[in-house]
């Protein structure tokens, strides 16, 4: 009798002994998952760069900016960048925003590039969003989106009855938004336009 009390409670403690370890390990592995996910999440709010910023950073060169200006929209300022290593004679050439935002403490300036060879996609867009989405009216609320590589953003979105547009500069940041209305659209055009016969 005593013995077969003595394997039930071995058993039992045996029975224990694993759960403990199995929670650990649960304990362990859910640890890992937290970290890689937070890790995982810094990593991929890094500033998304445009090619013109990543030859504008390359190391071991020695690099030249000219800015030339092309007009302003809404407070935000659009301008044209040529990238000259001096090195190798290499250019390259931007499309660049720049919006300052203003604190009660400081003001931070936001900062867009787009490549030469986006330009045209963005022409486009904005085309097709004068022609072809302002004309809807769609029953629920709607988004349309222009993104570039840099994660500069320009769209419009259904709300209260009208599309409203914007600019978003930098992607992970909720402040680099200019509003704009379907009328500034034309003058954006325009200025895009210029900036074109500007790159080089």
């Amino acid at each position: 009798m005593k013995s077969e009390q003595t394997e039930k409670r071995l058993k039992t403690e045996v029975s224990k002994l694993k759960l403990m370890k199995m929670k650990k390990l649960l304990f362990i592995l859910i640890s890992i998952f937290i970290v890689n996910m937070s890790y995982g999440q810094a990593t991929s709010k890094e500033k998304e760069l445009s090619n013109a910023e990543k030859f504008s950073s390359k190391a071991g060169t020695l690099i030249q900016k000219e800015f030339l200006d092309v007009g302003t929209i809404k407070k935000a300022e659009i301008k044209v960048i040529h990238y000259t290593d001096l090195i190798s004679s290499e250019t390259v050439s931007a499309v660049r925003f720049e919006y300052e935002v203003a604190s009660s403490y400081s003001s931070d300036t936001k900062i867009a590039s787009l490549d030469a060879d986006e330009i045209d996609g963005l022409i486009k867009s904005i085309r097709m969003m004068q022609e072809k989405v302002f004309v809807l009216t769609p029953a629920n609320y709607t988004e349309v989106t222009y993104k570039s590589r840099g994660g500069f953003e320009a769209g419009c979105y259904w709300s209260k009855g009208d599309w409203a547009t914007y600019l978003k500069l930098e992607k992970y940041d909720g402040k680099s938004y200019v509003f704009l209305k379907k009328s500034d659209f034309p003058e954006l055009l325009t200025l895009l336009e210029k900036a074109k016969t500007m790159l080089k």
